[in-house]
């Protein structure tokens, strides 16, 4: 039961911090280097949902269980930040490194942003589990 909380608490999360962030910061920045280069819809949900639940699997494996299990919650945030400093880093970095309009703008914002979501998703979800499991 706890793991299920877990997984909706910290999913929940991150999926409004990063849908408020997508559309307000993240998305016009993109737009303005890659341009035409962007989907016109916006989005492809079925490679978009693949991301999120790959990604809420990584997070609950490599933060937010381990935190939860040994009851210290900052554990979670720290661990989060640093999965997401890698996870988007890696695209960040490998996207700057191959494609001619990549800007160094977004890799700084998208990496700063994914270290702190998902820090950020990781440590709440904790909280939210472990003050509701009691």
């Amino acid at each position: 039961m706890s793991l299920v909380l877990l997984f909706v608490a910290t999913s929940l999360i991150f999926l409004i911090a990063d849908a408020v962030m997508l559309r307000g910061v993240i998305q016009p920045i993109f737009a303005r280097h890659l341009g035409d280069g962007l989907y016109e819809g916006g989005f492809r949900l079925a490679p978009a949902v693949l991301f999120y639940f790959t990604y809420m699997f990584g997070v609950l494996y490599f933060a937010g269980w381990p935190a939860l299990r040994d009851g210290v919650p900052v554990q979670a945030l720290v661990n989060g930040a640093a999965l997401g400093f890698v996870a988007y880093g890696t695209y960040e970095f490998t996207s700057w490194a191959v494609m001619r309009d990549w800007h160094p703008q977004m890799v700084a914002v998208d990496l700063a942003w994914g270290t702190a979501v998902t820090g950020l998703s990781a440590w709440g979800g904790v909280v939210i589990a472990r003050a509701v499991a009691g």
